[in-house]
């Protein structure tokens, strides 16, 4: 049993559809810099290119979410949630233009929990 890392509340999915409709194949990234810092940001598939620095946390609604691995160094012992509000951030993201941006919810993970997470690549 793995424990992932990463979920998507149904608005978020919901905006990711229709972010896929306008836009095609989706990433995620966040990285803890620049551009409202630890905002996850989404890109077309493929438009941000992940290295060494970075790691794969998991999939959400068919879409890859990455993080730089020093922020994964403080979120490791946290679940996440990418959800949506109102309100338009400062990023590149491809939602902001809709006056909505994606924000991250997170939780601490039980010491069971924590025995099935799922491997970060």
């Amino acid at each position: 049993m793995n424990i992932a890392r990463i979920l998507a509340t149904p608005l978020a999915c919901e905006t990711i559809d229709r972010l896929r409709k306008i836009n095609g194949p989706l990433m995620f990234h966040q990285s803890g810099g620049c551009c409202d810092g630890s905002q996850p940001m989404c890109f077309l598939n493929g438009e941000f290119k992940t290295g060494a620095s970075d790691v794969k946390l998991g999939t959400i609604n068919d879409c890859d979410f990455f993080m730089s691995r020093d922020q994964f160094q403080y979120w490791q012992h946290t679940q996440l949630t990418l959800d949506v509000i109102e309100g338009r951030g400062s990023s590149f993201s491809l939602e902001i233009p809709l006056g909505i941006r994606f924000i991250i919810r997170s939780r601490l993970f039980t010491e069971e929990e924590l025995s099935h997470l799922a491997m970060v690549e």
